[in-house]
């Protein structure tokens, strides 16, 4: 019989370290992921450009881990807005939402697939304009695999190699995988089928609910009823909410990727026509 392969020796070195998440008497818990999610971040945030994404202002490491100096948010993130007011009218959902599509459809033209879009993760700078930021679970699409942390730390800094093509809405992972937030994570992702940029097109129309109605589309007490709600499409659309927007909720919540408007349809939708 063939031998198990040995256990990997994990080491500080493998995870960047975050927040402290709590404190006991003998430890502290601190929030961590594995430095290939860094690499991935790293290699995102250096090719994207754009003033409504986060800018990495530069990085550095130590012998344990990689460092990134980002922008300041000043005003914290979209979902504690949301949470301070309930929900948003009609005018601020509109305006964050075209910003959050404009910055979206920007990095689909960099060939990257953010695939974690949610209030958490779109910033309000002191300007009150977002800043998209964390690309952990970022996919660069048609491009080479993303440098470890260690090859990423000795990148030149605005070096991004090779530079970017568009790539087609049909352009693909070679192969499924589930990234992302639970609430807000495309029925696509759940059945291990490839994912595309319709993924995070997905996301856009959750955000735009949850800014309207105060709450997710999607949301049960546990990760698997959740699941259960995204793939049959069990939601329902709030009567109070603007005609417009949930005109273009239920064109963006399909379960057919290839059903979804692409984002400059969305950008076209008489919702945002009053931002022309």
């Amino acid at each position: 019989p063939t031998a198990p392969a040995p256990a990997r020796k994990w080491s500080p070195r493998d995870f960047q370290f975050g927040r402290l998440l709590g404190e006991g008497s003998y430890a502290t818990v601190h929030y961590a992921r594995e430095e290939k999610y860094a690499g991935v971040e790293l290699a995102a945030l250096l090719r994207l450009k754009h003033p409504l994404i986060v800018t990495l202002h530069f990085r550095f490491k130590d012998d344990e881990r990689l460092y990134f100096v980002l922008e300041f948010a000043k005003n914290g993130d979209l979902l504690g807005w949301i949470r301070k007011l309930g929900s948003f009218d009609v005018p601020t959902a509109r305006f964050y939402f075209a910003e959050i599509v404009l910055a979206t459809r920007y990095m689909h033209e960099q060939n990257v697939l953010h695939r974690d879009l949610k209030p958490e993760n779109i910033l309000i700078a002191e300007d009150f304009h977002i800043r998209v930021t964390d690309f952990g679970s970022a996919k660069i699409l048609d491009a080479p695999p993303p440098p470890t942390a260690s090859q990423a730390s000795s990148i030149r800094s605005g070096q991004s190699g090779r530079g970017p093509a568009r790539v087609p809405r049909s352009g693909r992972e070679n192969r499924g995988s589930f990234v992302g937030t639970a609430e807000y994570c495309s029925p696509e992702m759940l059945n291990d089928q490839p994912v595309t940029a319709a993924a995070d097109v997905w996301a856009l129309g959750c955000i735009l609910y949850q800014m309207l109605a105060g709450r997710p589309p999607f949301k049960e007490i546990n990760e698997y009823l959740t699941f259960q709600k995204i793939v049959k499409l069990d939601y329902t659309i709030p009567e109070a909410m603007d005609a417009d927007a949930a005109d273009l909720i239920r064109q963006i919540l399909v379960l057919d990727p290839e059903a979804r408007p692409d984002l400059d349809a969305v950008l076209a939708h008489p919702f945002l026509a009053p931002l022309d």
